[in-house]
């Protein structure tokens, strides 16, 4: 049965479609069966992921309307990616829209992949960058949370407002909800702030921050631009190495929580 994990921070540009779709091959780098799905408008994990968004028939968004089956909406990127895409584009937001009339508004996306998880072992929900019915959605739906965020000023603030939304979820309809993990991302040693915040995350969080980072890697900000994940633009570079490390660190966790279940 797949893991669902929504990798979501509402502050903008902090690495999380970056950290969804390198996540997402990293993981199918050891043989596990993997979907990414985009639910942002953007579509940049769509793009990144060697999809291009204004060419496909389908979105994220008639699943959520029931427009569509959600396995006739899957492209296998396999041979380019090493995972399974559920693309979107502007007409999600559309979807958005027409959900808020919608009984059981939130619960759409949860119904939706009801039928899937039995194909894979992790299923990736790229979120928007602001706490919507889309968002809401994904963390309906998700076993987990997984937080990328940047050690700087406001990080600490957004992370919080993050964290009563969750517990929120989980007091209401999603009571099985956990933090996944929370992960430094664009991190840069030499930046004193970044390792004050850095500090002060492991002091609150100790158990919830994970030990990979994932440096500021310039071979990692030019991966989207070639649709593909950084571990077929750059396999070497450090962007590469940690998130292959993060992916390690995922399956390790799992693996002993499935060994302590027994």
């Amino acid at each position: 049965m797949a893991r669902i994990i929504a990798i979501t921070n509402q502050k903008g540009g902090v690495g999380k479609t970056t950290t969804c779709i390198n996540l997402a091959a990293s993981l199918a780098a050891t043989k596990r069966n993997v979907v990414l799905i985009d639910m942002d408008p953007q579509g940049n994990a769509t793009m990144g992921s060697g999809v291009d968004k204004h060419d496909v028939q389908a979105t994220t968004g008639d699943m959520l309307t029931g427009g569509i089956r959600p396995e006739d909406l899957i492209i296998d990127m396999r041979e380019d990616a090493g995972y399974d895409v559920m693309p979107a584009n502007g007409d999600l937001t559309v979807a958005e829209v027409n959900l808020k009339g919608k009984v059981d508004a939130e619960l759409s996306l949860r119904m939706a992949l009801s039928n899937l998880k039995s194909l894979y072992d992790y299923i990736l929900i790229d979120c928007p960058p602001s706490l919507n019915m889309l968002t809401l959605n994904a963390l309906v739906a998700a076993d987990s949370v997984m937080i990328p965020m940047q050690c700087e000023y406001y990080a600490l603030e957004g992370l919080s407002a993050l964290l009563e939304t969750v517990e929120g979820i989980r007091e209401t309809v999603n009571p099985e909800l956990q933090i996944e993990g929370m992960l430094r991302t664009m991190f840069d040693p030499r930046n004193n702030l970044a390792n004050d915040v850095s500090g002060q995350l492991l002091v609150h969080f100790p158990d919830q921050v994970y030990r990979t980072i994932i440096p500021r890697n310039v071979r990692l900000a030019e991966a989207p631009s070639h649709g593909v994940p950084i571990i077929n633009y750059d396999k070497s570079s450090r962007g590469a190495l940690a998130y292959l490390a993060l992916a390690g660190e995922i399956i390790r966790k799992d693996e002993g929580l499935v060994a302590a279940a027994h």
